[in-house]
């Protein structure tokens, strides 16, 4: 019983930082939106469609460099999925068919 005991306790103490770690911020699209907006300045730059049920969107802010990429899916839920500072853009080398320039 001991040796259970303490086999579960090591699980749990290993586990607990990755739970931890993979935990998202997610909400309704319009409350995460106007906190990217409010606490970061972020704008909306770009994104697009992953398939039926879901948007990619990244915000960011000129400003303070910060970055966020968001999914949301049909029913108006958006997770972080991730975000970062030092934003750069970028240069299209190579013109891409069917997107107007």
């Amino acid at each position: 019983m001991k040796r259970t005991l303490i086999s579960l306790g090591l699980v749990a103490s290993i586990s607990v930082p990755f739970e931890a770690h993979a935990q998202q911020f997610c909400g309704d699209r319009t409350m995460v939106t106007e906190r990217l907006q409010s606490n970061w300045g972020e704008q909306f730059a770009g994104g697009g469609l992953q398939n039926t049920n879901n948007v990619f969107e990244v915000w960011m802010s000129e400003e303070n460099g910060t970055w966020t990429i968001l999914q949301t899916n049909a029913n108006g839920k958006s997770c972080v999925m991730a975000s970062g500072t030092n934003w750069r853009d970028g240069e299209m080398t190579k013109k891409l068919s069917g997107i107007k320039s």
